[in-house]
C-alpha cells in the first residue's frame, strides 16, 4: 500500500462510528446491508432514494474498495441558475468551440463558499441541516442582486462580486463552517478571497481577446436565482483524469474492464506504463472495478461529471418574481443546460466572427494502412509465386497501382487497405453533410496520403473538380522510417496513369530531394513551419473555402501549432502525443484575417471509431475437436 494511501486510512480507521436515523437507511439495513456500506450507498448517490441507493450497491458488488472506510469530500458552492446560468452555458459551449478547453470547463460555473472538506458518512445529514438553519438566518440579509465585474488577465477571465455583497456571501460562508464544524466533526474552511466567478483559466494568451468579446456579451445583469448546493466527490481520486465511455467494451480478458456507453472511468496519468499502445488502465465510476480498456472508446469529460449534488438551499430575492414570469428553461447546475435559448448578443459576436473568418485548414491522418493490419510482412502474404499480387483477405486492396520500379517498394510506400478507403470516403461525405467547401488538396506523396485524399474527394464528390497536389515536404519525420531512408514514392505520372486526380502543373516547395534520412526533430519542426506557411500563402486569401492537407500523424501538431503560433512540443512529448492519434484524425484551424491570426477550433466532422476485427478461420474455429 502507498505511504499516502496508509496515512489516508489511518486518518478514518479510529473514527467513532455512529449510526444515523435516517428514515432512507433503515430499510436497505432491512435487506441485509451493513450499516457502513448502506451509508455509503446513501452518500454516494446524494441520499435522495432508496432505489437509488439499492441500485449504486447492485452495481458495486465487485468493487474491492466497499469495505474502505475512506469518506467523501464535499465543497460549498453558490451556483446561478436562470437567465444568467444560461448565457453563462452559451459561453461555454462557445468558447470551447472556437477557443478549445480550458481549466474552467472541468466545472460548472459557480462560486466557491467552502473548499473541500471530509466527512464521515453517518454525519453528512447534520451538514444538509447546517446548510439549512444558516440559510435560513442568512434569506433576509442576502443581496437582492449580485453585482458582476468583469475582470481579464493574460490567464483568467471571470467575474468578480462586489465587496459590499460579497462580504455577506463571506459572513455566511464562515457561518456555515463553523456550524459545520462544531456539529459534523470536520474541518470546514471558508474562502475568504476575492469572490469570483470564473469564465476561463489557463488558456492560451493568443485565445485572451476572444473570450473578452464572448464574455463581453453577457449580461451580468440577467434575471437569476442564487442557490447554495452542497456537493461531494470521491476524494481518491481528485488528481486523477476522468474519461466518458463512448461504446460498450465487453472484456476479452480478465484483467480488462466492462464498460457501458456514457460511464464515467477514473485514470491516473501516472500508472500508465503497464497499458499498451491504444489502451489504459482505468476504474470505473459506475461499478469501482478496475481494469484495460480501450482508449478509443472514451473522451475526455468534465471533473464535476463524477461528483454528487446533495442538497442545496435556494435564496428568496427581488428578482425571483421575474425569473418566474420569464419562463425560462431548466438548466442543469452539472453539465449542458438543455433547450437554452440562444442571446442575441452571442449570436451577434458569433456572426462577427465567424464574417471574418476567411480561411479554414483541415490537417488529416490518411485512412488505415494495410502494415497497421497485416504487419509489415503484408506482401509476402498476397503474392503467387510468380510475383503476382492476389487478395488473400478482403480487407486487402481489391488491386495495387501499376509502378515501374519493384513491387518491393510498396513495403515501404502501403496502401491502404480495404477500410482505409471505407474510412476516407465516410469522413468526404460526412464533410459534404456539413456543406465544408474543399477549395484546396494537399497530400504528402506516401501512397496512403494521396489514396485518401483521393477517397475524401470522392466522398465530396469533388474528384475531378479539385485536383490534389503531392507536395514532399508534408512527409513525416524520415526519422520514423524503419529503413532508415526515404521510401520511393510513386512519380506524379504513375500516379495520374492509375487513375488518380494529380494536379500534374504544381511543383512543390520541398522537392524529394531534400528530404534527408533520420532527420532532427528541430529539422523536422523547421521543414513543416515552412510548408505550412507556403501553403497558406500559395491558397488565396479571398476565398472562404477549406484547405484540405493529408499528412501523417505527425502533422497534426507540427503543421497547426506553427499556424497559431505554438511553439513546438518536447520531442518525447511530441512522440507520445502522435501514437494517440488515430487513422484520420483530423484537426481544423480557421483565419481570423481581422486580427491577422490562426485559431484551432472544433473540425466540422467527428472522426470514426471502431473495433479490431481478428481473422478467422472456421476449420481452426468450429470444426475443431
Amino acid at each position: 500500500m502507498a505511504v499516502a494511501e496508509a496515512q489516508l486510512y489511518a486518518k478514518v480507521a479510529n473514527k467513532q462510528k455512529g449510526r444515523s436515523s435516517s428514515a432512507l437507511l433503515e430499510p436497505l439495513l432491512a435487506k441485509g446491508f451493513p450499516a457502513h456500506i448502506a451509508q455509503k450507498a446513501l452518500v454516494a448517490t446524494g441520499q435522495k432514494t432508496i432505489e437509488d441507493a439499492a441500485k449504486w450497491l447492485h452495481s458495486h458488488c465487485n468493487d474491492p474498495s466497499l469495505d474502505d472506510p475512506i469518506p467523501q469530500e464535499y465543497a460549498l458552492y453558490l451556483c446561478p441558475t436562470g437567465r444568467l446560468q444560461s448565457r453563462l452555458q452559451e459561453f461555454w459551449k462557445e468558447s470551447k468551440r472556437q477557443c478549445g478547453k480550458n481549466r474552467a470547463h472541468e466545472v460548472f460555473p459557480h462560486v466557491t463558499l467552502c473548499d473541500f472538506f471530509t466527512c464521515e458518512d453517518q454525519k453528512v445529514e447534520l451538514l444538509y441541516d447546517v446548510l439549512k438553519r444558516v440559510g435560513d438566518s442568512f434569506s433576509q440579509r442576502f443581496p437582492p442582486s449580485i453585482s458582476l465585474t468583469l475582470h481579464a488577465s493574460s490567464s483568467y477571465l471571470g467575474f468578480f462580486i462586489d465587496d459590499s455583497q460579497a462580504n455577506v456571501l463571506k459572513e455566511f460562508a464562515v457561518a456555515f463552517s463553523s456550524e459545520a464544524s462544531a456539529l459534523a466533526d470536520c474541518h470546514v474552511k471558508p474562502s475568504l478571497k476575492q469572490f469570483h466567478l470564473t469564465l476561463a483559466h489557463r488558456f492560451y494568451p493568443h485565445h485572451q481577446k476572444t473570450l473578452e468579446q464572448l464574455a463581453k456579451c453577457i449580461n451580468p445583469g440577467e434575471p437569476c436565482q442564487w442557490v447554495a448546493a452542497l456537493y461531494s466527490r470521491d476524494m481518491r481520486f481528485v488528481h486523477y483524469q476522468r474519461l466518458r465511455a463512448l461504446f460498450q467494451y465487453k472484456p476479452q480478458n480478465i484483467d480488462e474492464l466492462m464498460i457501458n456507453a456514457g460511464d464515467l472511468i477514473y485514470v491516473d496519468p501516472t500508472q500508465q506504463s503497464e497499458a499498451g499502445e491504444g489502451w489504459v488502465i482505468g476504474t470505473s465510476h459506475r461499478t469501482g472495478c478496475r481494469g484495460f480498456l480501450p482508449e478509443n472508446y472514451t473522451e475526455r469529460a468534465h471533473e464535476s461529471d463524477t461528483w454528487v449534488k446533495h442538497r442545496e438551499y435556494v435564496f428568496e430575492t427581488a428578482s425571483r418574481s421575474s425569473t418566474k414570469t420569464e419562463k425560462e428553461p431548466n438548466a442543469k447546475l452539472n453539465g449542458e443546460s438543455h433547450t437554452l435559448s440562444v442571446s442575441r448578443s452571442v449570436t451577434n459576436v458569433i456572426s462577427l466572427q465567424k464574417a471574418a473568418l476567411r480561411r479554414g485548414v483541415l490537417v488529416m491522418r490518411h485512412g488505415e494502412r494495410v502494415d497497421q493490419v497485416f504487419g509489415k510482412s503484408w506482401l509476402q502474404q498476397c503474392l503467387t509465386a510468380d510475383g503476382k499480387y492476389y487478395r488473400a483477405d478482403l480487407n486487402f486492396p481489391s488491386s495495387l497501382p501499376k509502378r515501374k520500379d519493384s513491387m518491393k517498394q510498396f513495403e515501404c510506400d502501403p496502401p491502404l487497405s480495404c477500410c482505409g478507403i471505407f474510412q476516407s470516403r465516410l469522413i468526404g461525405e460526412a464533410l459534404l453533410d456539413q456543406e465544408v467547401t474543399v477549395s484546396s488538396v494537399y497530400s504528402s506523396p506516401a501512397l496512403r496520403c494521396v489514396q485518401t485524399a483521393q477517397h475524401v474527394l470522392q466522398g465530396l464528390k469533388l474528384n475531378q473538380k479539385v485536383k490534389i497536389r503531392v507536395e514532399p515536404g508534408l512527409f513525416d519525420w524520415t526519422k520514423w522510417e524503419a529503413s532508415r531512408a526515404i521510401p520511393s514514392f510513386m512519380t506524379v505520372a504513375e500516379l495520374v496513369e492509375a487513375s488518380y486526380d494529380i494536379d500534374t502543373s504544381y511543383r512543390g516547395n520541398f522537392p524529394l530531394s531534400s528530404l534527408v534520412p533520420s532527420e532532427s526533430y528541430e529539422d523536422f519542426v523547421s521543414r513543416s513551419s515552412a510548408v505550412i506557411k507556403q501553403i497558406i500563402t500559395a491558397c488565396p486569401s479571398k476565398g472562404k473555402g477549406v484547405i484540405l492537407i493529408v499528412g501523417h500523424g505527425s502533422s497534426l501538431a507540427s503543421l497547426t501549432r506553427a499556424l497559431t503560433g505554438l511553439p513546438s512540443r518536447d520531442s518525447g512529448d511530441f512522440a507520445q502525443m502522435v501514437r494517440k492519434i488515430p487513422s484520420l484524425g483530423m484537426c481544423f484551424c480557421e483565419e481570423l484575417k481581422e486580427e491577422n491570426k490562426w485559431q484551432m477550433v472544433n473540425p466540422p466532422v467527428k472522426t470514426l471509431t471502431h473495433g479490431a476485427n481478428a481473422t478467422f478461420n472456421w476449420r481452426n474455429t468450429i470444426m475443431e475437436d
